[in-house]
């Protein structure tokens, strides 16, 4: 099977050279397709995101991406959201769970958070009105909020959960977030089987951090998603052990959700969890269930033991010790 790799820049090679060897070890033969991204594709290809390698992913489907760095505040556009948008990429789907062996003040976490990937005020939608005044363009369509609330639905059915939380701001933005909650409410009809609320995301932000484990799968907007998401990651131990995927009628790509970390870039001191449980649901996407679900559960045990662990999950291993231990801890 041919999948598209992304590798990234920073410590984007050196985490998904490790899953490369974890999904190896599987048993699952895959022959990774590279297409270029990030600062070395800038000054290659004059473009982060060159055309070539959105074009290898609309070929082969499916991909899997590094972290790439985005500048802040000046630069290129930030890769995530052409990416998202060139392939149409709606649905953003974080699961959120409990890791033994990782400490934090929650226990039985298993959430996801469902975020609409396309619009809203994150798309970047930006001009200058005149010097001093920048305008920013929220925009919500009927048809994208049907769309990822149709889909949060979808997807909890599909994995026997049975709430879903719509989170919004339609006491303030009446208009926007009024239609989304509108769409939230019609689609919500067709699923009567399935709780249904809907909560001011200010609130969200409070419950969550007050007990996490009264939600099941919450869906929001662009931005509301960005910032929840992480949040939600920093509840399980952060987004070193967290999965993500982008997700479209045709296409999807699997990405680490952190930073590209220059700072320990080329050091070997990566930690590839999060890229490797991206990793692994992108081998169920494609029906590799059977390695995906030995990897996670070699994930676990590999947290558990704290044998190899990198620094930032308080061991003193490295990308080479931790990758040694999630291989031997692979299930036949």
């Amino acid at each position: 099977m041919q999948i598209v790799l992304i590798p990234g820049d920073g410590i984007g090679p050196e985490v998904t050279d490790a899953v490369k060897k974890v999904v190896a070890a599987s048993g699952v033969k895959i022959d990774w397709i590279i297409g270029p991204a990030g600062l070395d594709a800038a000054a290659q290809y004059g473009d982060p995101l060159p055309e070539s390698t959105l074009d290898l992913i609309r070929k082969h489907r499916v991909a899997l991406k590094g972290p790439c760095t985005t500048p802040v505040g000046k630069g290129y556009r930030s890769i995530n959201v052409k990416l998202r948008q060139s392939l149409d990429l709606f649905a953003s789907v974080r699961p959120v769970k409990t890791l033994e062996g990782v400490k934090t003040p929650f226990e039985d976490v298993d959430l996801i958070v469902v975020r609409e990937n396309t619009e809203g005020l994150y798309a970047g939608l930006e001009h200058q009105v005149i010097p001093g005044v920048i305008e920013s363009l929220r925009v919500i369509t009927r048809a994208a909020a049907e769309r990822i609330v149709r889909y949060a639905f979808e997807l909890s059915r599909n994995q026997g959960r049975h709430r879903v939380t719509f989170c919004h701001k339609a006491d303030v933005m009446r208009m926007s977030d009024g239609l989304f909650l509108k769409c939230a409410r019609e689609v919500a009809d067709e699923f009567p089987f399935i709780d249904f609320n809907e909560m001011l995301i200010d609130n969200v932000c409070l419950e969550i951090v007050q007990d996490p484990t009264k939600f099941d799968v919450l869906v929001m907007e662009n931005l509301f998603g960005d910032v929840i998401s992480d949040l939600c990651a920093g509840l399980v131990g952060g987004l070193g052990v967290v999965p993500g995927a982008n997700l479209g009628a045709r296409y999807a790509v699997f990405e680490a959700v952190h930073g590209s970390a220059p700072d320990i870039a080329g050091k070997g001191l990566a930690n590839p969890i999060a890229c490797l449980r991206s990793g692994a649901m992108m081998l169920d996407h494609v029906g590799e269930r059977d390695a995906a679900a030995r990897i996670e559960a070699s994930v676990r045990t590999t947290l558990q033991k704290g044998i190899g662990l990198t620094r930032d999950l308080g061991g003193d291993g490295n990308t080479e010790t931790i990758t040694r231990e999630l291989i031997q801890n692979l299930s036949a």
